[in-house]
């Protein structure tokens, strides 16, 4: 017997209206303009969820990450102009990230520790794309916060639940490690019952501060923090 998983989809073909692919062009549109702009700084990067599997609707958000750990500041050149700074960690445990808010909606996030393959692969398990692939107008298979797998076609997609896949099925269908499938379902199936949890660590980049330098303020304060940062530097 398969093992049991909740989630909040059925097996079903979606096809595509012309709005919803306008809103796809639209929100690539956007996504290509930042991962332009830092690859013109020689900085790589991807775009991840539903605007690279292609599932988009009006309110998705457009999130570009930096998949190397690289000074906050050549970043910020790169993206010029942003309306918040902060530094986000999901759980004790879990890489600290920083993230630039573009607009609403918009943001493009990076390591600001050395990351852990597991962390890697999170991208990978909801679908990401290079600006290589996205200039071609590919769209990739991941799994959304239902826990359903998006498989692209030329119409549209097909949804598949993926408690009716063998965990192991699913790292190799998304090219990831065995550890993100099963901590992803966890963590998703938690959200389900018990809703959102909030964040570890949330905090605003004060004006004429870099990220790395609250940072080591943010590290005095709380030893968890300060101790994650020994243990990836």
């Amino acid at each position: 017997m398969r093992p049991k998983t909740a989630t909040f989809g059925e097996r079903r073909v979606v096809e595509y209206c012309k709005e919803r692919w306008k809103i796809l062009r639209e929100k690539r549109k956007i996504a290509n303009k930042i991962m332009s702009e830092l690859e013109k700084a020689g900085i790589p990067s991807i775009v991840y969820g539903s605007v690279a599997r292609g599932d988009v609707k009006e309110k998705s958000d457009v999130d570009v990450f930096i998949p190397v750990k690289i000074p906050s500041y050549k970043i910020e050149i790169a993206i010029e102009d942003w309306i918040d700074r902060r530094i986000v960690q999901a759980t004790p445990n879990y890489a600290i990230k920083g993230e630039i808010i573009v607009d609403e909606g918009v943001s493009v996030s990076f390591p600001l520790v050395k990351m852990k393959d597991r962390e890697i692969d999170f991208y990978k398990f909801g679908g990401c794309l290079s600006i290589e692939q996205l200039r071609k107008n590919e769209r990739v298979v991941g799994v959304d916060k239902r826990l359903v797998m998006i498989i692209p076609n030329e119409k549209g997609h097909e949804e598949v639940p993926i408690n009716e896949l063998y965990p192991n099925e699913v790292a190799k269908r998304l090219g990831v490690g065995l550890e993100i499938v099963l901590e992803r379902i966890r963590v998703l199936e938690r959200r389900r019952d018990v809703g959102r949890t909030g964040v570890f660590l949330l905090h605003s980049v004060p004006p004429g501060e870099s990220f790395e330098s609250e940072l080591k303020e943010i590290a005095k304060r709380k030893p968890a923090v300060r101790k994650l940062i020994e243990d990836r530097s």
